[in-house]
């Protein structure tokens, strides 16, 4: 498979020229990635070339493979059939939502109905009484834990701090490894790792609206231990380098691989910490440090958790939108009604919808994947969820594979 590997790492950083976002990281040869750019190859001659390269795959000898074989073998066969997709589209194909998030990302995010909101609206609003829309309830409510700008870097550097001391705790992480911190505007996410290779990262946090207490961890956990930073960090120094494996020196955006970076780091935010040790590490630190009363710490996690279940009301908005069924506005006022969206986060939401499209799913729904997966093979015990995490971040394994 060594050969078919070198093509597909040629073939996304050739799609790479005609689609900015489509290579995320790259830390392969420096010269194969100039030579992409110099020839330019025509998205027809990338899809001929994609096609013949599943099919090698689809002709090689899986007998006496070990698993992490096999997994490679049907990692390259999905992430190539992504390649294919992401360039049909490209073209001016469109297809349906669903259709879309599977060939991209190998899975398809439930469908859910305007009263499956309604029954948990009617929750969060007994939780949330007075006056005012619960969207304005809400939002007052949360306003009260907002980050000050100049405390967010002393807050968020303790939460990685934190993060990062329990990860190690762990997990093996390769020496030298590392991330720099950078804060942004005009950005249609809320954070963004940028993997640089050499173990080392760049993790850029979006200013433009305010940031809540919770982000801290959030973002910490995700951005950087154990979510994305980690992630390609275990894959670089075992996929890449021990075993050579050098399909793991690009990490194409719109791909397979995607569900499982966005799943693992957000059940990251979970199995670094605990229920009780999250709430009770930003009731003694994170809430003085940014000035917040301590004592409410309670309070606002008791009404995040029951907001999280609204989660999916965002994958149903960017359906509908991106299926055609509904406007950009009617999206905005979907996410208002029933993901409780201020009109400011939902219309930075839509402006994600419309450049990552399907990719919203990768979220959620990645979480869900993962989460059942991990909870599966290690039940409740805090330390065999780490086994088996660190397990799954340090293998080729894809959504399909974790049901």
């Amino acid at each position: 498979m060594n050969p078919i590997a070198e093509s597909y790492v040629k073939l996304s950083l050739a799609l790479g020229v005609h689609d900015g976002d489509f290579v995320d990281a790259y830390h392969g040869p420096a010269e194969w990635q100039a030579a992409a750019t110099a020839e330019k190859l025509p998205l027809a001659a990338i899809q001929e070339r994609a096609r013949a390269l599943r099919a090698g795959l689809a002709a090689c000898e899986l007998n006496g493979l070990e698993e992490m074989g096999r997994l490679r073998h049907e990692y390259l066969t999905k992430q190539l059939r992504a390649m294919e997709a992401r360039i049909e589209m490209l073209g001016g194909k469109r297809y349906a939502f669903d259709e879309e998030s599977r060939l991209l990302f190998d899975a398809v995010a439930p469908v859910n109905s305007e009263e499956y909101f309604r029954a948990m609206l009617t929750e969060l609003d007994r939780a949330l009484p007075g006056p005012g829309s619960l969207t304005e309830r809400l939002d007052a409510f949360k306003k009260q834990f907002i980050i000050p700008p100049e405390k967010l870097d002393a807050v968020f550097q303790a939460a990685i701090k934190a993060c990062r001391e329990r990860t190690l705790s762990h997990l093996a992480l390769p020496a030298g490894e590392s991330f720099t911190v950078e804060y942004v505007t005009k950005k249609p996410w809320g954070g963004y790792n940028w993997y640089k290779g050499n173990y080392h990262s760049l993790i850029q946090v979006n200013t433009d609206l305010p940031v809540y207490i919770d982000r801290a961890v959030d973002l910490a956990a995700h951005e950087g231990y154990p979510g994305h930073h980690v992630y390609n960090a275990l894959l670089e120094k075992n996929l890449l380098r021990d075993r050579g494996w050098i399909e793991f020196s690009v990490y194409p955006l719109f791909s397979p691989q995607s569900l499982i970076a966005e799943g693992t780091a957000n059940y990251g935010k979970v199995v670094v910490f605990t229920a009780a040790e999250r709430l009770a590490f930003e009731r003694d630190v994170l809430f003085p440090l940014a000035g917040l009363e301590a004592t409410r710490v309670g309070d606002y996690y008791r009404i995040l958790d029951l907001t999280k279940r609204l989660s999916f009301a965002g994958n149903e908005a960017a359906r509908r939108y991106l299926n055609g069924d509904i406007t950009a506005a009617e999206a905005v006022d979907w996410l208002n009604r029933f993901a409780l969206m201020t009109p400011a986060r939902a219309q930075q939401s839509v402006r994600f919808m419309d450049k990552y499209r399907s990719y919203v799913i990768n979220y959620n729904l990645g979480e869900e994947i993962v989460r059942h997966y991990i909870e599966r093979k290690a039940g409740a015990d805090p330390v065999a969820r780490w086994r088996v995490f660190g397990e799954l971040i340090s293998s080729p394994r894809l959504p399909s594979g974790l049901k």
